[in-house]
Order: structure tokens, then C-alpha cells, then sequence
């Protein structure tokens, strides 16, 4: 295990708050699968206190970076609970995405999170989509846009699904994206003026 990597585990436990998500973030970056159990561990005890909810952010991105399959019942356990934070619900669909994508079941993770009917916890998974570049199936694709057109435009969940479309194909595709371009929303308007020319842009999650 690298050092820097033993380091950021060591301050997973550190009593400061920005420190945790400081070792949370280096480990997120690192993307080392060893920090998987640490990082599990870490986000058990710290979803525990609701002031630390960038921290626990952090800790749920990482674990998604680190993390393994073997996770996800955990994870999907955390971000249904009612008293689960929204930072931790965004996270968390971005993190069951991204450990389902390892045993290449992306399309049945984010048909799992619109079977929820929580749109922070889709719009998370669909940031994770956009980030990884994922190509959807034809069924898989209308399922998003019949969740995401069913909301207001003036709403965030548009912004994701228009970045990710870079990389779908199909006249509903092209439809949502032109409709996106009128967004009252500005940064909608810019991702789907930039998908439409089949560029991703340069969007990074918080």
C-alpha cells in the first residue's frame, strides 16, 4: 500500500472534520480499491453527525472511487433512509453507479436509483454516467428522459443528463437536447449546447 495512501486512511480518524474530508478527497483521487474498507468504515460512523455532511459527501465519492460491488448493499441501505442527508443521496448515486459499472451493470444501477423516485439520488447516478462517459441503451435512455422530462426544467436533475447525452444517440435524444438549449437554466442551456456538437465540456462534480 503507497504511503500517501496509508497517510490519507490514517486521517480518516483524525478529530477534525476538514482533515477527514481532506484524507477522503486524496483518497478519492487516488482510486485505491485498499482504502475500500477504511473508507466503509469511516462513513458508518461519520453519517452519524449531520454538521459533517461535506465530509460525509466526500467520504460516499470516495468510497465509489475505492470501494468494491461487495459495498453496494450498504450503500444502497444508507441513501434510501428518510434522514439521509442530500449531499450524502447525490453521493450515493454516484457511487452506486460507479461500483455496479465494475461488474458492468450500470443499466440495472440506474434503473434501480429511477425506481426509487428519488431525484437527488438519479441525479447523482447520472453525474457519475456523465463523469465515466457511459453510452446508454435505447430503453435505458428513455427511462431517464420520461424521469427527468416528468420534472420542472427550472430543476438540477436537467443538468447531468444533458452533459452525459454527449454520448447517447436517437431522436429523443437530439429532442431533450434541443429542448435544453431554451432552458431557463443557463448551465442546462450550456451543456446541451455542447453535447449537441457531441462535446462532453469540462463539468466536474462538487
Amino acid at each position: 500500500m503507497a504511503v500517501d495512501v496509508v497517510e490519507a486512511i490514517r486521517r480518516l480518524q483524525d478529530p477534525s472534520s476538514a482533515r477527514r474530508r481532506s484524507a477522503a478527497k486524496r483518497l478519492e483521487r487516488l482510486s485505491d480499491p485498499s482504502a475500500g474498507p477504511a473508507l466503509l468504515r469511516a462513513l458508518r460512523n461519520e453519517v452519524l453527525d449531520p454538521r459533517t455532511w461535506e465530509t460525509q459527501y466526500r467520504m460516499t465519492m470516495a468510497l465509489g472511487t475505492c470501494g468494491s460491488p461487495s459495498d453496494l448493499p450498504h450503500l444502497r441501505t444508507l441513501v434510501v433512509r428518510p434522514d439521509t442527508l442530500h449531499a450524502v443521496r447525490t453521493a450515493g448515486g454516484d457511487a452506486v453507479l460507479r461500483l455496479s459499472h465494475m461488474e458492468e451493470s450500470h443499466a440495472e444501477a440506474i434503473r434501480w436509483c429511477l425506481d426509487t423516485g428519488d431525484e437527488v439520488l438519479v441525479g447523482g447516478a447520472l453525474q457519475a454516467v456523465a463523469m465515466l462517459r457511459l453510452a446508454l441503451d435505447e430503453e435505458t435512455t428513455t427511462d431517464v428522459l420520461d424521469f427527468v422530462e416528468a420534472r420542472s426544467p427550472q430543476g438540477g436533475i436537467y443538468f447531468w443528463p444533458a452533459v452525459a447525452a454527449a454520448g447517447w444517440s436517437g431522436q429523443r435524444v437530439h429532442a431533450f437536447l434541443t429542448s435544453c438549449v431554451s432552458s431557463p437554466r443557463p448551465d442546462v442551456a450550456e451543456a446541451a449546447t455542447s453535447s449537441l456538437a457531441g462535446s462532453y465540456g469540462t463539468y466536474q462534480p462538487f
